[in-house]
């Protein structure tokens, strides 16, 4: 197959794509209400129009406390509110039962959501298109494949899984979007990314334009099932997330096997290529506790940060010690070191935001790391030689096992959790654990009005669904990437072959070639053959 047409493939399938989504925002993507400027309490379009009064979401009401933030501290009578608002809106004081103390109720609009979110949002951002595109170019050969498709594919996904996402949870045949949603959009990017780093260097871009369409299809369903059904806490998404897009690439990667790949001599990495991939490692490593901690809130939000903090520097420590303890001659491996010190961020993404303790954490966090080192030593070489499973990344040691290690640290925190540890906010965690009806529903709404009627789950019951949920995200990633992988050997995909394995030259232009050099072209004359300098011959 010609050049040309590969590059027509390519060209046509992401315009079609890009079109077809076009389409679909057109059609279904709207903003959420609170973000619309007619629906805007403090503006002035719109005034005197009942229907447009109708639309308007009141805004919900955040009581601060002076004693709490000392930002508000130039509030008073005659200045409420730090910004003016129209008459209508003024800020209404409370009086505290201790005189010292004064509160107001301010309202909260989405701007402010947006200053309590984005943050986070700008964190997982960096991760997506930063942290995870550098950790993959260790490739000395397919630099450009990893961070240039790393960056192709996020951009992808980030609009279809908005889309699917929105699908699942549509409102009034609409899809409402707000700064929550790109959020998960990212999420929905990293399960790919993960998938990805699975197959790095074995599949054309073609075929990872197909794997990201249908995958997000995969995630999303199993999600959906987990989150809406089962009514399961996976605040860090390590089994929504990392676990799906490990064995979900994993099965991929079995099925897209071939010889070529055993015999190809172009996989492996250098000094340089090695350097590139640990600022990967450490833009990873760095901004994880926001991944955890993204789409929690309050007490929540802050624990997660910390049980997220503890365990990756536990899991640095150990992942030295064991690498250093267990390679040939007593020294440290540069795979573990890019790796496996990431392997507490996942593994404590499930119980991330409940009361793991800090001690739990750092023993959560180590265990990540010992179980890494050991993956890509013993385990990795294992799947290969046995299984024919070639995981480029060790996708299965950074994300999968440490997501499954997850799913049981969560089933078990879930087991022991209760309302003398956690009180009402018990709820919150675990809605299903909320009681059905009656009186003691009625207190707890009493204290935390967002409190749906549950299930009245036990600690234990809440576990086995826990358990439940990561078995069937397991099952859904297995079959999925199976399905997928057959779909990617119809010849259309542009399967590569012999010396397009680990190889950016038959995807892009490279700076190899300088003015004046003399091209040799290496092979047998096939598509598969490309030109080099003479020099890179010699």
């Amino acid at each position: 197959m010609s050049l040309s047409t590969k590059r027509a493939k390519l060209s046509s399938l992401l315009l079609f794509f890009q079109v077809f989504f076009l389409v679909l925002f057109a059609v279904f993507v709207r903003y959420d209400p609170n973000l619309h400027a007619v629906n805007h309490p403090w503006s002035d379009k719109g005034k005197g129009e009942t229907s447009q009064i109708r639309l308007v979401a009141v805004p919900e009401v955040q009581v601060l406390s002076q004693n709490d933030t000392s930002n508000l501290s130039n509030l008073s009578s005659t200045n409420p509110d730090p910004v003016a608002e129209p008459a209508g809106y003024e800020a209404k004081k409370k009086h505290a039962t201790t005189p010292t103390t004064k509160e107001w109720n301010v309202p909260t609009f989405d701007r402010i959501n947006v200053a309590s979110f984005y943050p986070m949002f700008q964190d997982v951002h960096v991760m997506i298109f930063i942290g995870f595109g550098f950790l993959m170019t260790f490739l000395k050969r397919y630099g450009f494949g990893s961070i240039g498709l790393n960056f192709l594919l996020a951009a992808f996904v980030i609009q279809w899984a908005i889309l699917m996402n929105g699908f699942l949870n549509l409102e009034d045949g609409k899809i409402l979007i707000n700064i929550k949603s790109l959020i998960a959009a990212d999420f929905g990017a990293a399960v790919v990314l993960i998938t990805f780093g699975a197959v790095l260097g074995k599949a054309s871009p073609v075929q990872l334009i197909i794997v990201a369409f249908l995958e997000i299809i995969c995630s999303s369903v199993n999600e959906y099932i987990c989150v809406h059904h089962l009514k399961v806490a996976d605040v860090g998404g390590s089994m929504l997330i990392h676990a799906f897009g490990a064995y979900f690439g994993l099965a991929l990667a079995r099925v897209i096997y071939s010889r070529d790949i055993e015999d190809s001599t172009k996989e492996g990495s250098n000094y340089h290529s090695d350097l590139f991939s640990m600022i990967g490692t450490i833009f990873l490593w760095l901004y994880w506790p926001s991944f955890n901690a993204a789409l929690a809130t309050g007490d929540d939000q802050h624990r997660a940060v910390i049980n997220t903090y503890l365990s990756l520097a536990a899991c640095c420590v150990v992942t030295f010690a064991v690498s250093n303890a267990i390679n040939k001659g007593g020294k440290l491996d540069m795979v573990h070191i890019q790796n496996s010190t990431l392997a507490g961020g996942v593994a404590i993404g499930t119980s991330a935001d409940m009361m793991v303790e800090p001690w739990g954490a750092i023993i959560i966090g180590s265990v990540a790391g010992l179980l890494s080192v050991i993956g890509f030593t013993y385990i990795t070489p294992f799947l290969y030689k046995r299984a024919k499973i070639h995981d480029t990344c060790g996708v299965n040691n950074l994300h999968g096992m440490p997501g499954i290690l997850a799913g049981i640290a969560g089933a078990i925190t879930a087991a022991i959790a209760s309302t003398d540890k956690y009180g009402k906010s018990l709820y919150e965690l675990f809605p299903a654990r909320a009681p059905a009806n009656g009186t003691e529903l009625a207190d707890i709404q009493s204290s935390l009005s967002g409190i749906e009627p549950g299930e009245g789950r036990s600690g234990v019951e809440q576990a086995g669904y826990q358990l439940l949920a990561l078995v069937i995200t397991l099952s859904f990633a297995m079959v999925g990437g199976t399905i997928t992988g057959f779909i990617l050997r119809i010849p259309f995909c542009n399967q590569p072959q012999s010396n397009n394995l680990f190889e950016d030259n038959p995807w892009w232009s490279l700076p190899d070639a300088e003015e004046g050099d003399v091209l040799v072209r290496m092979g047998d004359g096939s598509e598969n053959s490309r030109e080099m300098p003479l020099k890179e011959k010699i």
